[in-house]
């Protein structure tokens, strides 16, 4: 009788306050939609640090001399140059590049779409190099610093500015979303407990009445709080839905051409459902606890 009684008192809260109960459930979906947004951002951007990992390398040209003297790097100063790197803390892996693979990248890989440079290449005139990859992304700088100026070194390629660039392009999309949720979570919040004592005030009498034949504050006040997170559950699915749909209509499509080429890695279908109940948990709990709060500390029936 009980259970049946708060259920009717629910439905009939969410009726009376409709246009308010739907702000809130729209303000909700909003709040959680761009949160879920900073989530899939952030994901993305780990998936897209591991694709450079594998792929960000530096490549360390060795002077002519050392090349001249040594074209296959089987002694010293270019082979002491080549164990040094590969024990440089950080580092993963060293691989040789001599005059001739060098002169075959250039030619089919770097030129490939300008004939006209790549017939001015000569083999005799790129240097031999080393490309290095790194285990440790966090050692990179310190691995290219450490032998920018060693002994046999003429010049280092370094591709931290584009890394920095892409993720620095990630970082602000994520803290966009995330500012927007916040911003849109206060708003939430104020109109939640806006809509509890509102709800509240309109059936003051007769939970006023039902106080005086000894229901508890806590019975008397539930109702108020299961509205208001069922309004947020309501919310917390619609947010849901909007980031399947954006996943199909505007990551999916609009960033079509750097998925093709491996640059930013995939947002799929379970980074969404990943998202998902996080976004159910912090809308129930966020409505709750303002629910509550708003009762516990406004309303004084």
């Amino acid at each position: 009788m009980r259970a049946s009684f708060i259920f009717s008192e629910v439905l009939n809260g969410l009726r009376r306050n409709i246009t308010m109960t739907m702000a809130m459930i729209i303000t909700t979906a909003i709040t959680l939609g761009m949160f879920g947004a900073g989530l899939l951002v952030v994901q993305m951007a780990d998936k897209t640090q591991e694709i450079f990992l594998d792929r960000v390398e530096m490549q360390i040209f060795l002077s002519d001399q050392v090349t001249d003297a040594d074209p296959n790097c089987q002694s010293a100063p270019c082979l002491t140059l080549r164990e040094q790197i590969e024990a440089a803390d950080g580092v993963d892996s060293v691989q040789y590049i001599d005059r001739a693979e060098a002169f075959r990248d250039a030619t089919t890989k770097t030129f490939a779409n300008n004939p006209d440079i790549a017939a001015l290449v000569r083999e005799d005139t790129l240097p031999a190099s080393f490309k290095v990859r790194m285990a440790d992304p966090d050692k990179f700088g310190a691995v290219l610093d450490e032998f920018r100026g060693a002994d046999g070194v003429d010049s280092v390629l370094d591709q931290r500015e584009l890394v920095s660039r892409i993720f620095s392009v990630l970082d602000g999309a994520r803290n966009a979303a995330f500012t927007i949720a916040l911003v849109q979570a206060i708003a939430a919040i104020l109109l939640i407990a806006n809509t509890v004592q509102v709800a509240a005030y309109t059936r003051r009498t007769e939970v006023g009445i039902m106080r005086l034949v000894g229901a508890t504050r806590w019975y008397t006040q539930l109702p108020f709080l299961l509205e208001a997170v069922i309004a947020t559950l309501v919310g917390s699915l619609l947010a849901i839905g909007g980031l399947f749909a954006a996943k199909s209509l505007f990551f999916d499509r609009a960033l079509q051409d750097l998925y093709g080429v491996n640059i930013l890695a995939k947002i799929g279908i379970s980074d969404v459902v990943f998202v998902a109940p996080w976004l159910i948990i912090i809308g129930v709990v966020m409505s709750s606890l303002t629910a509550y709060a708003t009762l516990r500390f406004y309303v004084r029936e």
